[in-house]
């Protein structure tokens, strides 16, 4: 059980007899009254956000998953597919399940699956990966009040916005939780 509290980015809590993560949370705090914690959480197993308050001594469940080492073998139009690294079984994940996360797969990819009732339900990937940037246009310094970045497109088609120094050909590493680049690997 969790209290509002403890809701983090990235707990993994169950609504509903579903299991959840949240992707983001604000704690607030009225006066006199207790604190109030606004989520986004994802549907684990579906793919769907939706968003939840929580206030004062409320108690939230806590999943039940559990997670096996796999790694990620290729993808067709609908689902990516996976083999355990234990039993070499094959498996596949939908898309939808995987969400944004599919920008961020590289075959051979050692991964952790999330099962929910002995059932793959989502991927966890290393919270920082290295890619290597395939397209990236010029970078062109101007009007810029701050820090300027480009878009550039990576081996697996994922894009992320990079500092302008960035070109074809390097490889950086980027944070698979957010898509954030963080610096050139």
């Amino acid at each position: 059980m969790f209290n509002i509290t403890e809701l983090k980015t990235g707990a993994k809590i169950s609504l509903g007899g579903e299991p959840y993560e949240v992707l983001s949370y604000a704690q607030s705090k009225m006066g006199r009254g207790g604190s109030v914690v606004k989520v986004k959480v994802k549907n684990l197993k579906t793919g769907a956000t939706l968003s939840k308050t929580y206030q004062g001594a409320e108690k939230i469940d806590q999943a039940d998953l559990s997670k096996k080492s796999a790694q990620f073998l290729y993808f067709d139009n609908e689902n990516a597919y996976f083999m355990d690294s234990g039993t070499f079984d094959q498996f596949p994940l939908s898309l939808m399940q995987i969400g944004q996360q599919k920008h961020f797969l590289v075959e051979g990819t050692e991964t952790d699956i999330l099962y929910y009732n002995d059932q793959p339900i989502n991927v966890e990937l290393p919270i920082k990966m290295k890619f290597k940037v395939v397209e990236a246009p010029p970078g062109v310094r101007g009007n810029t009040a701050g820090a300027a970045t480009k878009p550039v497109m990576l081996e697996t088609g994922g894009k992320v916005d990079t500092p302008l120094f960035i070109k074809v050909g390097d490889i950086i590493v980027v944070d698979t939780r957010d898509g954030k680049y963080v610096e050139r690997g």
